[in-house]
């Protein structure tokens, strides 16, 4: 193979890994979007089409991967020792199972969406924001109570659940602080960060 068709075939792998790394700032809102500039299109569109305030969106990102695109959860062993595979089906950004990730395919009208493509995984949590908002009675800017039913699902969450699980409740609290900076950060981007979303990506509608 001749040198400039390696040097180009290394080039475009070199920027799709990099392409797949999490920010450096997770702190800042302002230092994501400026590293990642091609989120902040998708993030502004999720917040249009479904009513969830984009720091939400992010802040819940931010709790379930730290922005990494193939996170997974730690894997199940025997004895702590011998590895039996991952302990559910939960993967990319938002941490979504398998079940849940096919039924936002179907219904968001987003068949090819993938949960480690950023743009994909930032609308379906303004999605289950949408189905909590309904199911459950949870405001979309509440990020307390909502990431609390997004860990728990909607029918967990009627059931308070949580309530058994005081971790989760520290978790949910720490979702809400960050979700709180974030906003307070927002303003201070030098880049706006409450541009209207692009036509294409905010015509669809939640399904009724």
């Amino acid at each position: 193979m001749a040198a400039p068709v390696l040097v180009s075939l290394a080039s475009v792998l070199l920027a799709l890994a990099c392409a797949s790394l999490p920010p450096l700032q997770l702190d800042d809102l302002c230092g994501i979007f400026a590293e990642k500039d091609e989120w902040r299109g998708p993030a502004l569109a999720a917040e249009q089409r479904w009513g969830a305030p984009l720091p939400v969106l992010m802040a819940v990102l931010h709790q379930e991967s730290r922005f990494r695109a193939r996170a997974r959860p730690d894997w199940r062993t025997v004895l702590g020792v011998i590895p039996l595979g991952p302990a559910s089906s939960a993967y990319g950004y938002g941490q979504v199972k398998v079940g849940t990730w096919d039924d936002y395919r179907r219904l968001a009208r987003r068949p090819g969406a993938r949960r480690d493509r950023f743009e994909d995984a930032v609308d379906f949590v303004g999605w289950y924001a949408d189905v909590i908002a309904r199911s459950a009675g949870v405001a979309k800017d509440d990020a307390f109570h909502l990431y609390l039913a997004y860990h728990e699902g909607p029918t967990g969450f009627g059931r308070r659940s949580f309530d058994a699980k005081p971790w989760l409740l520290g978790v949910a609290q720490k979702v809400k602080e960050r979700a709180d900076l974030y906003e307070r950060q927002r303003a201070q981007c030098a880049a706006p960060v409450r541009a209207e979303a692009p036509r294409e990506l905010s015509a669809a509608r939640a399904p009724r």
